[in-house]
């Protein structure tokens, strides 16, 4: 379902499948004009990189989908399970995940190791930012619920889809984090427990009624790649950060 155009001037993920009206993507950190640390498609406007480098790194990536940049609507994460539904551009506070059924509002969430999710549906599109705290609390079901809700449809008619995110190769929690989710989606490697993230957000849209074959997995890890993606885990206190856009023209 999902390719990474690698040798493309500003490489994303992309749908393999062109879907009539619906725009989706997720970005890499490839493409921008950033630098150091942040190089070089950093999206993020509160990583501590330059604001005009941010801003035409975002400029670019939607130019590159055909967007509006004054169409863009972002979300003030919390790592919580706040779902916002957006009739417009702009900035919404306190919450992890956006959903509009306005045509040509093109919604973001930023993200490095975390998951990013989209979801899709008659006249609905939603992105979410699915982090551990988040995933263990129910974003991902939360999301999905509200976005039925306000297309007036079940989970039946809802396509999901998971960009890359940090996986259990490389994702070391404490047993504390470990106790929050089911057994299945932990594991001990040598002593050290590793979590499946993204494997926990799949099982609650499934338990919830999302058919197994219209979720799609990138299947990418972040912090495996330091190429092609930033990693809060891998990178410190210091990184950029990519998007998860989803949009209905």
């Amino acid at each position: 379902m999902w390719r990474l155009d690698r040798d493309a001037e500003l490489p994303l993920w992309r749908p393999e499948a062109r879907s009539d009206g619906l725009t989706l993507a997720f970005s890499t950190r490839r493409g921008g004009v950033s630098e150091a640390e942040f190089a070089s498609l950093n999206l993020g406007g509160s990583s501590g990189d330059r604001e005009d480098a941010v801003r035409e790194n975002r400029r670019r990536m939607l130019e590159s989908l055909g967007i509006d940049t004054q169409r863009l609507a972002t979300a003030g994460l919390v790592h919580g399970t706040e779902v916002a539904e957006v009739r417009g551009p702009g900035h919404t506070l306190g919450c992890d995940a956006l959903l509009t059924r306005e045509r040509g509002v093109a919604l973001t969430v930023t993200t490095a190791d975390c998951l990013p999710l989209i979801l899709t549906l008659p006249g609905t599109v939603a992105v979410a930012h699915c982090g551990w705290r988040g995933t263990a609390a129910g974003l991902p079901g939360r999301a999905l619920l509200a976005a039925c809700e306000a297309a007036s449809a079940t989970p039946r008619e809802v396509t999901a889809h998971l960009g890359p995110c940090i996986r259990p190769c490389c994702y070391e929690v404490g047993p504390e984090v470990l106790r929050q989710f089911p057994a299945e989606f932990g594991s001990v490697v040598e002593g050290r427990h590793r979590l499946d993230l993204a494997a926990a957000a799949r099982m609650q849209l499934l338990d919830l009624g999302v058919p197994p074959e219209t979720i799609f997995d990138t299947a990418a890890c972040t912090c495996c790649a330091p190429d092609w993606y930033f990693s809060h885990r891998r990178d410190g206190q210091r990184y950029g950060r990519h998007w998860a856009l989803a949009a209905m023209s």
